[in-house]
């Protein structure tokens, strides 16, 4: 009798199903999703697998191929994240980039061919780009025809913040350089002004199709919020606040995130000014200092676009806790909504993995209970390591 494989979570007894309940999942269930229990049939490499599954006409085979796959396949998905500027650690965002991976991959399954002499990884790989393409591109402020125009709307968006020049000389360049009218490209460079998703637009066209590096993307010593400073927001929204800001404040998001909010120019995040090289722009200071200044400058302009209604703020902070043989059995956190009125007040089991709505806050059932289940999700799945005081930013 043939062994039955199928996808389980660790930690659950149950079969997980990821296409129809994305809810509550956590970033070690989504980049373990296609883990097999027991383990698949061993082959001397990737291909062997997609080999067994063309010529077999089996799908299992695929199945085993992703259970090999699936940590360089984190790694793409991770860093195309990275390089958009987005929250890589949103784990239904995660999913859903890495399942449009997948699908591309079954769509080129039936179509390999091995007698043309390529590696399956190294024909799916343009269409994989594609699929992370489409999914930021769904994203999107702007509205796009396909894929391919998506493309050149970032490929001129991109020239055009690079070089500093003209609309005109850029438009101009971009047709040369790709053989098309210079009325098309102006139609490129209108839609990108008009989408004005600045850090995946201006940052990141150069490396869509660049191989698998295997480096270490893992989160460094900063809070990115280039994120909450461009990606969806609408920029004069976002000047405005600024000018409200004191000139230090001002200084440290310009420096820390490679931005200049006079021009609106978004350099490369190799240029940004470590947290010690803030402190020396004030004298006295430490990196440490810096960075606690830094983010208080976030939380800062983010209570100025709270109040003009471009953002959501949850303040979560910890009322209690109690802890069972150097583990966190239960908690008890109160927030607040858009840093105004009464807190509310939730009661969390981390060994049971349920918490309990005490209080709303503002006794108000219609809108601040959502933002009580956005709290509940962000607490759930970082128990581990819980914080006294966090401020959970949304659009």
């Amino acid at each position: 009798m043939d062994t039955a494989w199928t996808w389980e979570l660790p930690g659950h007894c149950a079969k997980y199903s990821f296409l129809t309940e994305p809810k509550g999942l956590t970033m070690r269930e989504v980049e373990r999703i296609f883990q097999l229990d027991p383990e698949p049939p061993v082959r001397e490499s990737l291909n062997d697998y997609i080999m067994e599954a063309v010529q077999n006409r089996e799908q299992r085979w695929f199945s085993f191929f992703l259970h090999r796959y699936e940590n360089r396949l984190n790694g793409r998905v991770r860093r195309f994240l990275l390089r958009e500027g987005l929250d890589r650690y949103d784990p239904e965002r995660f999913l859903d980039y890495k399942m449009g991976c997948v699908l591309a991959m079954l769509d080129c399954l039936w179509e390999y061919d091995p007698a043309q002499g390529a590696d399956f990884l190294t024909y799916a790989h343009h269409f994989i780009g594609n699929a992370l393409l489409i999914c930021r591109m769904q994203e999107e402020t702007g509205s796009f025809e396909n894929v391919d125009e998506y493309k050149a709307v970032r490929g001129i968006a991109w020239l055009y913040n690079q070089s500093g020049q003209s609309e005109q000389a850029a438009i101009q360049e971009y047709a040369q350089k790709n053989s098309c009218t210079e009325e098309t490209a102006a139609k490129f460079l209108a839609l990108a002004k008009q989408n004005r998703s600045r850090v995946p637009f201006y940052q990141t066209v150069q490396d869509e199709d660049s191989e698998e590096t295997g480096e270490d993307v893992s989160r460094d010593d900063h809070w990115d919020y280039a994120e909450v400073l461009w990606n969806g927001i609408r920029a004069e929204a976002v000047r405005e606040a600024f000018e409200k800001l004191n000139y230090r404040e001002q200084t440290l998001l310009e420096k820390r995130n490679a931005i200049c909010m006079t021009c609106g120019r978004v350099s490369p995040l190799s240029t940004r000014l470590t947290f010690e090289e803030l402190a020396v722009l004030f004298e006295g200071s430490t990196a440490s200092g810096a960075e606690r200044a830094y983010r208080k400058a976030v939380e800062h302009l983010a209570c100025l676009l709270t109040d003009a209604g471009v953002l959501h703020m949850i303040r979560l902070k910890r009322k209690s806790q109690t802890k069972r043989k150097k583990k966190i059995a239960a908690a008890v956190y109160l927030y607040q909504v858009d840093n105004d009125g009464e807190w509310g007040e939730i009661s969390f089991n981390f060994e049971a993995g349920t918490a309990e709505i005490i209080q709303l806050a503002e006794w108000d059932t219609t809108v601040s209970k959502k933002f009580a289940q956005k709290a509940i999700q962000y607490i759930l799945t970082c128990n581990a390591k819980l914080c006294k005081e966090t401020t959970l930013i949304y659009e």
